[in-house]
């Protein structure tokens, strides 16, 4: 059994979307801000150990159902139709099961279907208002104001429906569970929230491990999860070998404990002639007796210690080590502990789900990818080679490119928030499967790409904008291009430098920058490649053809791999340089080749010529007119060694004007469209809230009695 995906409905980023989830390791990754983090907090409130929500966990595109919810109410409609207008969170569990096996342990209390070749059983949890409480809800608005022509409601308004919603909330919705049949979304059964946490073991390893302590005081974080471990093996249902070392200590204990008592025995006694001269015991006193209690957890909390070998015996704290070591240490500490205290529960649930955020902090380069790498053998060296044993999917979440590039496409999810048919300044998230979703892929070119990110570790799935380039003097020069066109955008009342934006530079070669482009059209990521013209002419020798490179006045078409595959067939360069900027665009992606400085003037084929024609003086091109012009570049480039031309022109000589097929591709590539007005709602939610947190009285005392 596993869970094979989780839906979210209305929680902050997530309005509405479906994660996939791997039998073994699930790696997330997107942008910051994509709702990566929305996702764990939403499974930590539904199947953890958090379970409030408030008003501004509900999503931005939900807050006009409310008003919509009033309206309705102000209109006289049924409860019912208000009901179904007024917003719930919602997260609906899909879990897969062999319906052959004869015992479905916990789960069998979720399956309602009569189907006996079904497979999936589907548990939900909402957040969603009481019955009868409609009324309730929207107390005190029944005289608020809609206009007629697009049923909206003034802000006044909106602002106090919202600041009493985010009061009423908690006292008037309600978390509530119900197993529904796959098949039939009216064959539901209620079912108590215990029952569903008893079904799927959720734990969290949080991106805060507190590993690098405050100032010079010692943090002890691995001691403390070493004595979680001790707690997990003094369970009667833990596992043989670990209550055995669990009785082993305490009888160790027992042994100290018993010598301390006749110690103490001893000692009181000598005391006794100084308390008799006070006249006690009285003749009806008592003697005095001690007794002394160690329990060995609390005898551990609070002095355990991890130390470190060190020279000539004098051992080290667990703080003197990397933070990367100790970070690592802690998440293998952490679900081993997971483990043993799954394995120590009377009936074992039918799956743990571990959600690791960030689990790249403070490791280097090698040992993130070592890490995702020996996650699934981690999980088989604790419980064997039987699953059953263990039944353990584990979600993670990262912003490194090495844990994202060492991970098959099948097992990457891709958030992406955007606002795409949402209203001004609301953003939702999409979650996109990369093992589902790329069709257009096929294996040699998912195999390409897969080995081209772990090889150059690129960042792809963390990138708002990409450049897809050549060779080394495009990697070399388009920073400094970059800086040249911030400048004068900036000079020109630009609002924004495109190097603020987070960008990924590739170096893909021309042969290759058309594999990439289902991945990012895929990726919704807005890139331009840069690639050369490779202007060539057919020439015969004997009975064989060849495309041999000439100047472009003297060529007839492109070896260009990705031109041909652009525009479908091998386009002349004529063709190429006549194309209106409509069709160098396809969706995210745009393709920037030579193009001439001036109408009518020649064109280079590759980036170097380009440069030399768009900065004559800078070379005294010799020649009289243009084609001797060109063929004196062509040769020029020729002969060129590409790495020192570059670099002469990105530390030395600073005064040049960039190729106009690239400046125009990078204004393409840098235009953001004009920042739209903060979705009115989500300010009118932040006021509320504010409104709604607890007054101070004078004395200090909290006379809200709220749980802000």
């Amino acid at each position: 059994m596993h869970i094979k995906c989780i839906a979210v409905r209305n929680f902050r980023l997530l309005h509405d979307v479906e994660l996939g989830l791997d039998v073994a390791t699930t790696v997330i990754v997107g942008r910051n801000n994509s709702g990566k983090t929305s996702l764990a907090d939403v499974i930590r409130k539904f199947l953890g150990d958090r379970s409030s929500f408030a008003l501004h966990d509900f999503s931005s595109a939900s807050y006009d159902s409310f008003c919509a919810a009033l309206k309705a109410h102000q209109e006289g409609k049924p409860d019912e139709e208000v009901r179904a207008l007024v917003p719930t969170i919602e997260m609906r569990v899909t879990v897969k099961y062999d319906p052959t096996i004869p015992d479905f342990g916990p789960l069998g209390d979720f399956i309602i279907d009569f189907d006996e070749t079904a497979d999936t059983a589907l548990i939900v949890g909402r957040y969603a208002l009481k019955g009868g409480a409609i009324a309730a809800l929207f107390e005190g608005h029944l005289e608020a104001e809609f206009a007629d022509d697009d049923g909206s409601m003034n802000n006044g308004h909106r602002l106090a429906l919202f600041k009493d919603l985010a009061l009423r909330l908690p006292q008037l919705y309600v978390l509530e569970w119900r197993a529904e049949d796959p098949g039939d979304p009216t064959n539901i059964k209620v079912v108590d929230g215990s029952a569903v946490r008893g079904l799927i073991d959720c734990q969290f390893i949080n991106a805060q491990r507190g590993l690098d302590g405050e100032g010079s005081r010692e943090s002890d974080v691995l001691a403390g999860v070493l004595e979680g471990l001790f707690a997990s093996a003094s369970l009667l249902t833990a596992e043989g070998d670990q209550r055995d070392i669990a009785e082993s200590l305490e009888r160790a204990v027992a042994d100290i404990q018993l010598t301390i008592d006749n110690d103490f025995k001893e000692q009181l006694k000598r005391l006794m002639p100084t308390i008799e001269s006070f006249g006690f015991p009285g003749l009806d006193g008592q003697e005095l007796q001690t007794e002394t209690s160690l329990d060995v957890q609390r005898l551990l909390s609070n002095n355990t210690k991890v130390r470190y070998k060190g020279y000539s015996n004098v051992d080290l704290p667990e703080s003197y080590n990397g933070l990367g070591i100790r970070n690592l240490l802690m998440i293998l500490f952490q679900i081993v502990g997971f483990y043993r205290r799954f394995r120590a529960q009377p009936q074992a649930p039918i799956v743990q789900l571990i959600f690791i955020e960030e689990p790249e902090a403070h490791l280097h380069p090698q040992m993130q990818e070592v890490f995702i790498r020996k996650l699934g053998e981690i999980a088989k060296r604790l419980r064997g080679d039987d699953p059953a044993l263990w039944p353990v999917q584990f979600a993670v979440s990262t912003h490194s490119s090495h844990i994202a590039n060492e991970t098959p496409f099948s097992k990457i999810r891709y958030f992406i928030a955007g606002s795409k048919n949402k209203p001004v300044g609301v953003r939702c998230t999409t979650i996109k499967d990369l093992g589902k979703g790329l069709p257009s892929l096929t294996a040699t070119s998912a195999t390409f790409l897969h080995q081209y990110l772990t090889l150059t570790r690129c960042d792809l799935f963390f990138a708002d904008k990409a450049i897809l380039i050549e060779g080394t003097t495009e990697r070399i020069l388009v920073p400094e291009i970059l800086r040249k066109l911030d400048a004068e955008r900036i000079k020109a009342g630009a609002r924004q430098e495109i190097r603020t934006q987070y960008l990924t530079l590739l170096e893909v070669g021309g042969a290759y920058a058309y594999m990439f482009q289902p991945l990012l059209e895929f990726l919704e990521l807005k890139t331009l490649i840069i690639t050369d013209l490779d202007a060539v002419r057919p020439e015969k020798t004997g009975k064989t053809t060849k495309f041999v490179k000439r100047p472009v006045y003297l060529s007839e078409t492109t070896s260009n791999a990705t031109l041909k595959r652009w525009f479908g067939k091998r386009p002349t360069p004529v063709d190429l340089i006549a194309m209106p900027d409509a069709d160098k665009v396809k969706d995210h992606v745009r393709i920037a080749y030579q193009i001439p400085e001036a109408a009518g003037a020649n064109c280079g084929r590759t980036f170097e010529d380009a440069f030399i024609f768009a900065n004559p003086t800078l070379f005294a091109i010799k020649g009289e007119t243009d084609n001797e012009k060109a063929d004196w570049a062509f040769d020029y480039v020729g002969n060129l060694k590409k790495s020192d031309f570059a670099l002469r022109f990105a530390t030395r000589s600073k005064e040049w004007t960039p190729p106009r097929y690239v400046s125009e591709g990078l204004d393409w590539l840098a235009d953001v469209p004009a920042p739209g007005d903060i979705d009115p709602n989500i300010a009118l939610i932040a006021a509320a809230a504010l409104a709604s947190q607890p007054k101070i009285a004078d004395d200090g005392e909290d006379e809200g009695g709220g749980h802000g």
